[in-house]
């Protein structure tokens, strides 16, 4: 069921943002007075498609994994002496540069629509509270203490964990100090601390910012009940269920959900015996948890076991919800932000500080869509805004092929007055193809090394 939601949610998502990307080149095309022949979301044989009255052929195509729209153009094929002046390659070098800029552009707007849908739709979020600081820590020496809400890292501020971690992901390959203020829980003064850092998280793989702080995020007290069971998993084979209470393991009290989990990630394979509470009764059952290679290499236990959701204490929860007016300013600022955080990233893993293993190819796409979708609307319209403005970056990079690549070759033809040769351009295609059929590659196969 799960790989169902996962591929639905991903051709919902794929399909969303190539469709805004390619109406971006045809509708500023149409504007510049260019003929186009096909708007097709996907590639290969169309499954369907009809033509409206201008003769564009408007077509969804069997492989959904991009899309493109056709121009007429003589370097295609013949033009017909009349329709000349609707041709691609007779237009000015501002049209050309308008039209296939507005593809990435089309992107970076709908990222922009979804967070201010998401900032006057609002959300509710838990506040970024310490847990507990693992002493000897980059944290315990920037004085950061249990029970401290954080509420900016460098400047920027951060109502979630999510912030947090963005923030601190944005400050990767920084050596000094980072600025991280923190709310004290009784007086609510504010205090900066100057956490020292060195080379701060390069070459992590992945990084890890929490643990390389030396922070552990507060929660409440999660007891040891099973909210959810999966069908075929090692705990329903052991004929646990749902609403069951962990007594003990082997012998030993198990105190809440988090001592529950550690003895089970560090017995790949190996027999428990299970003291379980159910209906008021206790029963003895014996569970092997299945061996799983974890991202770090090592083998853990494995049960397809949830615990039961707990209620957060008010006071730990933050509202973040705009007028109408102010959450066009919050999502321009978002925009802008995550825009920068992508820009950035591309950087720090060509100067090798990020590994290249981050890359993300269909299957991880697929995996984060369908969790965005099955934790909720906000969750999932957030990751749609962000894989929107990746997709506008990406095809901003200077590689022929992408529209980055056709940029160069327009604003070449700026600063010479005539155009790129077409056997210069030919050469880039090929180069253009090969980068980006090695990234593809390399972005499978680390999907499959997720898996």
């Amino acid at each position: 069921m799960d790989t169902i939601q996962n591929v639905l949610a991903v051709i919902v998502v794929l399909g969303l943002l190539i469709t805004f990307h390619e109406f971006g080149h045809f509708w500023v095309a149409r504007r510049c007075g260019v003929k186009v022949l096909r708007f097709s979301v996907g590639f290969g044989k169309p499954l369907w498609s009809r033509f409206d009255r201008q003769g564009t052929e408007y077509a969804i195509a069997a492989i959904p994994l991009g899309g493109y729209v056709k121009m007429l153009d003589e370097r295609e094929g013949p033009v017909a002496p009349a329709e000349l002046a609707h041709a691609f390659n007779r237009k000015s070098v501002w049209a050309r540069i308008a039209i296939v800029a507005a593809g990435p552009i089309a992107n970076l707007l709908l990222a922009l629509v979804a967070y201010w849908a998401l900032f006057v739709y609002g959300s509710t979020t838990v506040a970024p509270v310490i847990g507990d600081v693992t002493p000897g820590s980059l944290a315990a020496q920037g004085g950061l203490q249990s029970g401290q809400e954080i509420v900016s890292v460098e400047g920027r501020e951060t109502p979630s964990w999510t912030e947090v971690n963005l923030q601190l992901i944005a400050a990767i390959g920084a050596s000094g100090e980072l600025d991280v203020t923190t709310r004290d829980p009784a007086g609510g003064a504010t205090r900066t601390h100057a956490v020292p850092v060195q080379q701060w998280l390069v070459r992590q793989d992945p990084p890890q910012p929490m643990s390389s702080l030396g922070i552990t995020p507060w929660r409440p007290e999660v007891p040891a009940v099973l909210g959810r069971v999966l069908e075929d998993s090692p705990a329903s084979r052991a004929g646990l269920q749902a609403e069951d209470r962990i007594v003990s393991v082997d012998g030993k009290p198990i105190a809440d959900w988090v001592a529950f989990v550690d003895v089970v990630r560090s017995h790949p394979g190996a027999e428990l015996s299970l003291q379980v509470e159910r209906n008021g009764a206790t029963r003895d059952v014996t569970l092997t948890p299945e061996a799983r290679q974890a991202e770090d290499g090592e083998n853990i236990g494995y049960v397809g076991a949830a615990s039961r959701a707990v209620e957060w204490p008010e006071s730990y929860r933050r509202e973040i919800r705009y007028g109408p007016v102010a959450a066009v300013g919050q999502a321009l600022s978002k925009t802008g932000e995550m825009t920068w955080l992508t820009v950035d990233s591309i950087r720090k893993m060509i100067v090798g500080w990020i590994s290249p293993s981050n890359l993300s190819g269909p299957i991880t796409i697929a995996r984060i869509a369908g969790d965005s979708a099955r934790s909720g609307v906000e969750t999932f319209i957030g990751f749609l805004a962000y894989l929107s403005i990746s997709l506008g970056v990406l095809n901003l990079l200077p590689i022929p092929v992408l529209d980055g690549g056709h940029l160069v070759y327009y604003l070449i033809e700026l600063v010479r007055g005539k155009p790129v040769s077409e056997t210069a351009q030919a050469m880039g295609l090929r180069v253009g193809v090969a980068l980006v059929g090695c990234l593809m590659v390399m972005a499978f196969y680390f999907d499959l090394m997720r898996l």
